[in-house]
């Protein structure tokens, strides 16, 4: 009788596979309260920058358990584009962003405007603009600034809304949202 040999495969190889194999069968969700919940298999993040040329496509939550490397590679994308710093990026906030986009059932990715933000960049956009808040979320690693072209800056903030969980900033005029994971509130800008 013959044994099996033993592959090497790591339980992060296993839990990739089984995401992207069950990708396509996530379910949709009614809300994003319940998605934020642990509700799914899978979370998946999808995103470009424009500043930087680079995109990212991950999971980075799987059956209850939130992938490190995957939300490294979040941190390291939404770094400060201005001088490369980093700031781990919380992911209470990739929940949020993802919920969003899961309940506008949209395949495009976010176009990131703005992640992280060091000091020195965020007093440097206080100084040019008075809608930057000199206490940012943004330089806590807690906020994003998003945009779709297939959605009105109106669609976007309603689906961060319906997460109930984080400040939500809608800035029709330069067709953006803010979302984070401060406390609930809302603004235009």
């Amino acid at each position: 009788m013959t044994t099996p040999k033993s592959s090497a495969i790591t339980r992060r190889t296993l839990l990739r596979s089984f995401a992207a194999a069950s990708l396509s069968a996530a379910p949709v969700y009614a809300n994003a309260a319940g998605f934020l919940r642990g509700s799914g298999d899978i979370r998946r993040l999808r995103m470009y920058s424009g500043r930087t040329g680079e995109s990212i496509d991950t999971i980075y939550w799987v059956e209850g358990e939130y992938i490190k490397e995957a939300l490294k590679e979040v941190t390291y994308f939404m770094r400060d584009w201005r001088n490369s710093k980093l700031k781990s990026i919380d992911a209470r906030t990739v929940d949020i962003m993802a919920a969003a986009h899961a309940l506008m059932d949209v395949d495009e990715p976010y176009m990131l405007l703005s992640g992280y933000r060091s000091p020195e960049t965020n007093n440097m956009l206080r100084s040019r603009s008075s809608g930057v808040a000199k206490n940012s979320l943004h330089m806590q690693g807690q906020a994003a600034d998003l945009r779709l072209k297939s959605r009105s800056v109106s669609q976007m903030a309603s689906a961060a809304k319906n997460c109930s969980a984080g400040g939500v900033g809608a800035y029709g005029g330069s067709n953006f949202v803010h979302m984070d994971c401060g406390p609930v509130r809302t603004w235009r800008g």
